[in-house]
C-alpha cells in the first residue's frame, strides 16, 4: 500500500525537498502551498496524512487543523518554528496528533510519519478473534497495551502516540494520584521537551475520547493541588 502525505508548505524549497524525500520513500506525495489548495486535494484525492505548516499566508494553520480534525480522522502533524510551544500545545488542542519543529531532520520526521500511520492502520483493522487475550479491562473499555489498541464495546478508537502513553502510565498506576511532574517521567520526551499544560492537554483529549461527560470525569479524575487519579477499576 502507497500512504498518500498531503504536504501544506508555502516555501517552494521546503515543499520541493519534503516531496523528493517522502517520494523515494515509497510515499505517494501531493503538495500545496495554502489552505485553498489543501481543501481542493482532500474534496477529490483519499489522504491518509496531512503535513501542515502552521505559519501559511493568509490563513492561520491551527484554524486550518481544527477543520481538518472537525471533518476527518486524517493524521495531522505540524510543522512548527522552535519557538512556538504556544501554537504547539494549541496545535495539540485542535487535534494534531504530533509536531516537528524546524529546522527538522527528515530522518526524524520520517519516524514520525511512519508511527502516526502505523496507529491509524491499527486502530483501522478489523479486531481479530480474541483466542489469547492478556488486555486490560475497566468498564466498557479494552486496553491491549501490546498492540496499542483500545476499543470500547468492541470499537476501536485511535489513540495518539502521546495519548497511549499517558493512559499506559494511568493504568499502571490506576488508583494512585499522579503529578504532572510524574506523568513526564513516564512518557516519552520529545527534544524540545513536553511541559505540564502538555499533560493537562492530553488528559484532556482522553476524557474527550473515553469519558461519557468529560465535563465530570470518572475516569481521569483532578485531584486539586496535587494532579489526577485514574479510577478506572482495572480487570485483567
Amino acid at each position: 500500500m502507497h500512504y498518500h502525505i498531503l504536504v501544506v508548505e508555502d516555501d517552494a524549497v521546503t515543499r520541493e525537498k519534503l516531496t523528493g524525500y517522502f517520494e523515494r520513500e515509497g510515499y505517494r506525495v501531493t503538495a500545496v502551498e495554502n489552505g485553498q489548495e489543501m481543501r481542493a486535494v482532500l474534496a477529490e484525492q483519499t489522504v491518509d496524512l496531512v503535513m501542515l505548516d502552521i505559519n501559511l499566508p493568509g490563513e492561520d494553520g491551527l484554524l486550518l487543523t481544527r477543520e481538518l480534525r472537525a471533518r476527518s480522522t486524517v493524521g495531522i502533524i505540524l510543522v512548527t518554528g522552535r519557538s512556538d510551544a504556544v501554537d504547539r500545545i494549541v496545535g495539540l488542542e485542535m487535534g494534531a496528533d504530533d509536531y516537528v519543529t524546524k529546522p527538522f531532520e527528515l530522518r526524524e520526521l520520517l519516524v514520525r510519519v511512519k508511527n502516526l500511520l502505523w496507529r491509524i492502520s491499527l486502530a483501522a483493522a478489523p479486531s481479530e478473534p480474541e483466542t489469547t487475550d492478556d488486555a486490560v479491562r475497566f468498564g466498557p473499555w479494552r486496553f491491549d497495551i501490546p498492540r496499542r489498541q483500545l476499543s470500547k464495546d468492541g470499537v476501536p478508537v485511535r489513540l495518539t502516540k502521546a495519548e497511549y502513553e499517558v493512559l499506559v502510565a494511568f493504568v499502571a498506576h490506576a488508583g494512585r494520584v499522579l503529578s504532572r511532574e510524574r506523568i513526564l517521567t513516564l512518557i516519552s520526551h520529545r527534544g524540545d521537551g513536553p511541559s505540564d499544560r502538555t499533560i493537562d492537554v492530553l488528559i484532556r483529549r482522553l476524557r474527550g475520547k473515553m469519558e461519557p461527560d468529560p465535563r465530570d470525569p470518572q475516569l481521569f479524575v483532578t485531584v486539586h493541588g496535587e494532579g489526577y487519579l485514574f479510577a478506572g477499576e482495572i480487570a485483567s
